[in-house]
């Protein structure tokens, strides 16, 4: 991607970048976990006539909400999921949503957000023995990377079975690291709060089929935007394969690792999938093309055909792409409470234009010190790496937020030809 305009004014800055890519002969994609099979409450089958307006009071309204103007390309057809956004990951404007704010179970989609409030609170070094109590709690028909108890592993290898595998069995294992399922599931709601993402209920970290728990379209699409600022997060969502306890895994999103009937999409760098009983199939993925980035959401299409949820979002993200730069959004993502707030309170250094570095929140939305992009234990993206050189995000002071309205990604690189 091309140098940001008026660089002083982001949120992030990033030194430079590198891609990692894939050669054209990939394996054959591996098989879906199952979706669950344990019963929770019953979704409603219409969305509320009246839903959160957080973002614009359009994202409130049931149906299709699009500005079709001259030049502006026809929405897709074909687009049967319940709800869905496509938003542009770096302005944060939605540019165009359906149900955005319907309260839904979100499958492993709510992976994200445990990503993203535990990724900083232990280095991925970090070893621990399994014991049985770790597993316990587990819902029957999990997806699972294979944890076994009495092993040792380190917290990069459970991150990436969480995150290619969608491995329950990893989720619990580092929810024990954080003082339980409980605490976890604490920890989660109050990140998700601190995001402002008031349609999530958290009941379990794991996203498994429980009573009570949901998210949105809207508030999945910004747990994703949330997670992007971090550097491990990035790298193991654009992850396409690697080794867990020297099998090989690979990621079960069909737009980053393709399938027989959905080839890899173009630009495409995660970020999670998900799949259970009631949920049905979810998605959100992040993409850029052309000096774009754009975030999608796709929350349970109502036409079960083999991997429909990412037919649609690859529709849903030719569309945005199409469409960016001559849609008027429709609403925004809106930015974290901590960035508000030190947005509402700049510093003396902020206030002079100087550079502040900020320590990051146990849990906050703040970027880490990301380490060097890791080697031989995995391949990154078929799009475009995410992975940044040197390893340094050095962020901006936070007055610059409500000015430019933006919360940026960092900066993302153009897909270089393949040798």
């Amino acid at each position: 991607m091309p140098a940001p305009k008026n660089t002083a004014r982001r949120a992030l800055l990033v030194a430079s970048a590198t891609l990692l890519s894939l050669s054209a002969a990939a394996p054959a994609a591996l098989a879906a976990p199952p979706p669950s099979a344990t019963p929770s409450a019953t979704p409603t089958a219409t969305p509320p006539a009246t839903m959160s307006t957080l973002g614009g009071a359009r994202l409130g309204l049931p149906g299709t909400q699009v500005n079709l103007g001259a030049g502006v390309p026809v929405l897709p057809e074909g687009l049967t999921a319940k709800s869905w956004i496509v938003a542009d990951a770096e302005s944060g404007e939605v540019l165009a949503a359906h149900n955005a704010h319907w309260r839904l179970p979100p499958a492993s989609t709510l992976k994200m957000l445990l990503a993203d409030t535990l990724l900083p609170r232990f280095p991925k070094t970090t070893k621990h023995k399994v014991v049985a109590a770790d597993l316990k709690g587990m819902g029957a028909g999990s997806s699972v990377v294979g944890v076994e108890t009495g092993h040792t592993y380190t917290v990069h290898d459970l991150w990436l079975g969480v995150f290619l595998r969608s491995g329950n069995d990893a989720v619990h294992v580092l929810s024990a690291m954080n003082g339980g399922v409980p605490q976890t599931v604490e920890d989660m709601q109050a990140h998700a709060d601190e995001l402002q993402a008031g349609d999530t209920h958290v009941v379990s970290p794991d996203g498994y089929d429980e009573p009570g728990q949901v998210s949105s379209a809207y508030d999945l699409t910004l747990f994703a935007r949330s997670g992007l600022q971090k550097k491990d997060f990035r790298d193991y969502c654009s992850t396409v394969r690697a080794t867990f306890e020297s099998k090989p895994i690979q990621n079960t999103d069909r737009l980053l690792s393709g399938d027989t009937d959905v080839p890899v999409y173009q630009g495409i760098a995660g970020v999670k999938n998900g799949n259970t009983t009631h949920a049905g199939a979810t998605y959100t993925g992040v993409a850029e093309r052309n000096g774009k980035v754009l975030l999608v959401t796709m929350m349970n299409p109502r036409k079960h055909e083999h991997n429909e949820v990412y037919k649609e979002s690859a529709k849903l993200l030719d569309w945005g792409f199409q469409a960016a730069g001559k849609v008027t959004p429709v609403g925004e993502l809106v930015p974290p409470v901590n960035a508000v707030q030190a947005s509402a309170q700049p510093s003396a250094d902020a206030t002079s234009g100087a550079s502040a570095s900020t320590k990051p929140r146990t849990g906050g939305a703040g970027s880490t010190a990301a380490a060097s992009a890791t080697t031989g234990h995995g391949s990154r993206g078929i799009g475009i790496a995410l992975a940044v050189a040197g390893g340094l995000l050095v962020l901006l002071a936070g007055g610059a937020f409500l000015v430019n309205r933006r919360w940026p990604l960092p900066d993302l690189m153009r897909r270089r030809p393949r040798p």
